[in-house]
């Protein structure tokens, strides 16, 4: 296995990201299992963490398979992977009515993980988006688009292994990309850790209240 556990991925992909540290990047977790890799990533950058708040919309009859994401927002932005749609034959009603019950999802955890917590700035800062890998792309790709809205000066995509075709499609999504492992053969992200035990509500509440946003915040 090429990691341990998160804690472990987070802590290699620190290292392979430390040319970043002195340009006061912030970094974003995708919950909750980006969270415990993003918080050493945080660490050891010395960086603001923050979440950016991902839902993957699955296909009804196959709920790991994602035919869209939507991402946190005033307007939430959506998604959608056309050819899974055409291919598994979803009617626009059933993609909207998954996509609404994501959507509210994303709202409890809001509310649960963040409350009154401020966030950091993000426009003009070099951002890095941390997951614990990549499947399919589509929450990643959710995510970037999310986040370039809110005009960093540069976006980093971080995280510790992921399919090499997956990260050929995302190229133009991010300016940088940082992958420790890539696999043409890929399967299950979790296939790549001796320990990929899910990551609880509670976890990332005391992970992000071990890293305080101080300074350079704005509300909401």
């Amino acid at each position: 296995m090429p990691f341990i556990d998160r804690t472990e991925a987070g802590r290699k992909l620190a290292k392979a990201l430390a040319p970043y540290k002195d340009q006061r990047p912030v970094v974003l977790a995708l919950p909750r299992g980006g969270v415990p890799v993003a918080a050493e990533v945080a660490t050891a950058l010395d960086a603001p963490l923050d979440l950016i708040l991902v839902r993957k919309i699955g296909v009804p009859f196959q709920p790991e398979l994602a035919m869209g994401a939507v991402v946190d927002g005033v307007e939430p932005i959506v998604v959608r992977n056309e050819e899974v749609i055409r291919l598994t034959g979803v009617r626009e009603s059933a993609f909207n009515a998954i996509r609404d019950q994501e959507i509210a999802e994303i709202e409890r955890r809001r509310k649960r993980y963040l409350g009154d917590r401020p966030h950091p700035q993000i426009a003009g800062r070099i951002v890095i988006v941390v997951d614990d890998g990549i499947a399919t792309g589509a929450t990643t790709r959710a995510a970037l688009r999310a986040t370039r809205m809110r005009n960093p000066s540069k976006l980093v995509l971080a995280v510790p292994v992921a399919p090499t075709d997956t990260l050929r499609n995302l190229q133009g999504e991010a300016d940088d990309i940082v992958c420790l492992e890539d696999y043409e053969d890929f399967d299950a992200i979790g296939l790549f850790y001796s320990d990929f035990a899910q990551v609880s509500d509670t976890e990332v509440i005391e992970m992000l209240a071990r890293h305080p946003v101080k300074s350079q915040t704005i509300p909401g």
